[in-house]
């Protein structure tokens, strides 16, 4: 057994996600049933990391913050300017791709149980309601704002206390991290099973009406990913940027893309960014942080099928009003973790500065659940992925 773990671990993480994805292709075309079981580990898989990301980041959080001493240096200013330019800089080259590949829906009548945010208002009144949230049901509920919040008051509290209770705190942390590696060491069995399982389910067959549409989704997240992102890292750090943000899609937007969960990929970031020898009083704040408002993604989602809507319904767009939605795409999609069903769900809200009527707007919101398993994916591969490129580049590792 020793000799076996031995080899797995020679072979290395990446390789085998790429075994795991490949035999999950195969499995999930060639024998669905199979597939469809497998998908069991997937389901194990995921819900291991988000079981184990709140109490992560809850004690690294406390813990860098009670050990932290007066003059050590953090990089948690520069990181949230880059994920709020990243996120408005992604929904402008949305609303140029809407505009250069004009995209008509078929819209259906479908049923959505989930209900969207009626206005910009009540987006974020839930981000802030989030910040004063019981601190169990927010570990509970993987609730990282109030989370980050709670482990901030509570690390700066213990800064108070003796060095043994200090101690404590940092060993637990450490201890919930090695939990993490174990975690990820599994990874390719959980790939294999999510794969499967999808493959198994869907075929991708369904998609094929929805072709146009996601080319210009997935289209502009690789522009953010392979073009905007790099020129950010360029600008900031004076270097090549392509090492580290090839590094980071493999280590990072790889997981993201088959989790579909910015939370459960959390583990994964804190890990990538601890192999990358970034400063873990940054990291263990904005990675988390990033999770909650760093939403590249989720930008080009809204305004690539609100502006579909549009086009379908023959509403010009103007260069103004294309601007403001791509304003309030930014601010939406840093608040989309605190409603119920992420972006798709803030369709509605962008729709409605076209007076696009709501019933439109949620047959829109219906083909974006059709089609998620491409969108949802690459929307996620990008923004879980982002949030440890951004980190890199604000640490003095990388930065001039």
């Amino acid at each position: 057994m020793r000799s076996l773990v031995a080899m797995y671990q020679r072979i290395g993480l990446v390789p085998l996600i790429i075994i795991g994805l490949v035999l999950g292709v195969l499995i999930g075309w060639l024998a669905p049933s199979i597939g469809i079981a497998l998908g069991l580990l997937g389901t194990l898989f995921v819900g291991a990391l988000k079981a184990v990301a709140p109490v992560l980041v809850f004690t690294l959080v406390m813990a860098a913050i009670c050990q932290h001493r007066s003059g050590n240096e953090v990089y948690i200013r520069p990181v949230l300017l880059m994920y709020v330019f990243g996120t408005f800089l992604a929904a402008l080259t949305a609303v140029g791709a809407s505009f250069l590949f004009p995209t008509e829906l078929v819209l259906m009548n479908a049923t959505i149980e989930q209900v969207p945010p009626a206005n910009l208002k009540e987006v974020l009144t839930n981000l802030l309601m989030n910040l004063v949230a019981n601190p169990v049901e927010a570990v509970a509920n993987a609730n990282y704002i109030g989370i980050l919040a709670w482990a901030i008051i509570i690390g700066f509290a213990l800064r108070q206390a003796g060095d043994s209770t200090r101690n404590m705190v940092v060993d637990f942390s450490d201890a919930i991290s090695q939990v993490v590696k174990w975690v990820i060491a599994l990874a390719p069995f959980g790939i294999l099973g999510l794969v499967a399982n999808t493959v198994a389910e869907t075929g991708f067959a369904a998609l094929a009406g929805y072709a146009r549409i996601l080319m210009v989704l997935v289209g502009c997240m690789l522009f953010i990913a392979l073009v905007a992102n790099p020129l950010i890292v360029l600008v900031k750090t004076g270097k090549n940027p392509y090492p580290l943000v090839f590094t980071c899609l493999r280590e990072s937007g790889i997981t993201a893309f088959f989790t579909r969960s910015s939370a459960a990929n959390i583990p994964v970031n804190m890990n990538l960014a601890d192999k990358l020898g970034l400063h873990k009083d940054t990291y263990s704040v904005t990675i988390p942080l990033g999770a909650t408002i760093n939403m590249a993604g989720a930008a080009i989602t809204i305004n690539v099928l609100t502006l579909a809507a549009a086009h379908t319904l023959g509403i010009e767009v103007s260069f103004a009003s294309a601007l403001l939605l791509s304003l309030v795409a930014t601010i939406s999609a840093c608040g989309a973790s605190g409603v119920a069903g992420g972006s798709l769900l803030l369709i509605p809200l962008a729709a409605s500065l076209f007076s696009i009527p709501n019933d439109i707007a949620m047959q829109v919101v219906a083909i974006g659940f059709i089609i998620g398993v491409i969108q949802d994916s690459a929307e996620t591969a990008l923004n879980s992925s982002t949030d440890v490129l951004f980190t890199a580049a604000a640490d003095p590792k990388y930065s001039r």
